[in-house]
């Protein structure tokens, strides 16, 4: 399915951020979902990587036949692609005309980076006035553990999210996919949409602040919630619900289903769906409180009472009585389930697959236009736009400030 196949990509089709350029100097995860973000969305977004590549490109297995890590191409498909040693004075002059043409530049380096080559907060605001700086940290700059280096991992672990993720009386378990990254990159793409609105009134760039710190924080309800208003200290329930029951995970017939009654009425429904209509009158489930109180007899009866159940049937009769469930599916199920790929999820245009942006505008949606470019690749392309001559470039090259590249077979940067 192309770009131009499914309402995640209308090929020519206006989008909202077109005429908006974008300089993308993050690495890893969260500042590169953010740039791809931006760029599904219409964004000229120019990638700059250091000479030696962005670590993601060797992270693998697999690889694509190219070499680069599925990773990599994941979070920067849309995007041209520079290669450029920021730690040299030419280097630092050649990005001076990049941000000078910019309306947002996105970062992730460690706190105090950019200000030891000359790129201040101050600075940028004066020298940049309509820049929108979005700079991603795992703690902040300042506080007690400002600058301090910042991991998805070390995040849920510091932010608690660990903590209240496994099985009830097991270990602290990190959640299985980057959540911190991803949310801090979503959480950027949401800042710079804002500081992009104020500044049509303003006329002023600002900083967009994010700390992977304050994502893990942000996702902690309902039980920051519970704690703050005289709950309890959180324990780790498996797949259970602090607040609501029965919302768990049950072994069935043919594997395993979530279960995720939230109110009185659907209890009543599912219990007539499994053949239990008597569980209503149980003064131990009567209500949602009642049910939370006592789950772990509740829990008991209904682990009996689904066994025997398929999932697929089971999953039928709820949905027709308006009772959410549905299997635990694979990885390799969910990509491949029918409601995923109507609803356009899955990219796949000639070599390329990956996951689609989940941000849908009816009129104007988001759209694949190319995959991840090679290092290097717009180099050349990128910097006679912004008014270096062939000789400029050349001496460039030649002292190891950029690296361009041929582009690879099949790339059309659209």
């Amino acid at each position: 399915m192309s770009g131009a196949d499914h309402p995640n990509g209308v090929e020519g089709a206006a989008r909202p951020l077109d005429g908006v350029t974008v300089v993308d100097l993050s690495r890893v995860l969260a500042g590169p979902l953010c740039g791809q973000m931006l760029a599904d969305h219409g964004a000229e977004v120019i990638k700059v990587e250091p000479p030696a590549g962005d670590d993601t490109r060797t992270w693998g297995p697999p690889f694509l036949p190219d070499g680069t890590g599925a990773y990599f191409t994941g979070l920067n498909r849309n995007k041209h692609n520079i290669a450029l040693d920021l730690r040299t004075e030419a280097g630092m002059e050649v990005l001076d005309r990049l941000l000078a043409d910019a309306d947002v530049v996105i970062e992730n380096f460690k706190a105090g980076t950019l200000e030891k080559w000359g790129l201040s907060d101050d600075t940028i605001a004066q020298r940049y006035p309509r820049l929108i700086h979005c700079r991603i940290t795992g703690f902040g700059t300042d506080g007690p553990m400002g600058g301090a280096p910042g991991y998805d991992a070390v995040l849920q672990a510091y932010g608690a999210v660990m903590s209240i993720n496994g099985e009830a009386g097991g270990p602290p378990t990190r959640v299985g996919v980057p959540i911190v990254d991803m949310m801090t990159g979503y959480l950027s793409f949401s800042g710079i949409l804002l500081a992009l609105r104020e500044r049509d009134t303003s006329g002023r760039g600002q900083l967009v602040d994010a700390a992977l710190l304050d994502s893990a924080i942000a996702m902690l309800h309902p039980h920051s919630a519970n704690l703050l208003n005289g709950g309890d200290e959180p324990v780790r329930m498996g797949s259970a619900h602090s607040n609501v029951a029965p919302y768990d995970v049950f072994d069935v017939a043919d594997g395993q289903f979530f279960l995720a009654v939230g109110n009185d009425r659907q209890f009543r429904s599912f219990a007539e769906v499994i053949g239990l209509p008597e569980l209503v009158d149980d003064p131990r489930f009567a209500t949602n409180g009642d049910r939370v109180t006592n789950y772990p007899q509740l829990r008991a009866v209904l682990a009996e009472a689904l066994a025997g159940f398929a999932r697929e049937a089971l999953g039928a009769s709820l949905l027709a009585r308006g009772v959410p469930g549905g299997p635990v599916h694979t990885m390799s199920q969910a990509l491949a389930d029918p409601q995923v790929r109507h609803r356009g999820m899955v990219l796949e245009d000639g070599d390329y697959r990956g996951i689609a942006n989940p941000v849908k505008l009816g009129r104007t949606p988001a759209g694949y236009r190319w995959a991840p470019r090679a290092k290097g690749a717009d180099t050349r392309a990128v910097l006679e736009r912004h008014g270096f001559d062939d000789q400029r470039i050349a001496r460039l090259e030649d002292d190891g400030t950029v690296v361009t590249a041929g582009e690879p077979a099949g790339a059309d940067a659209r």
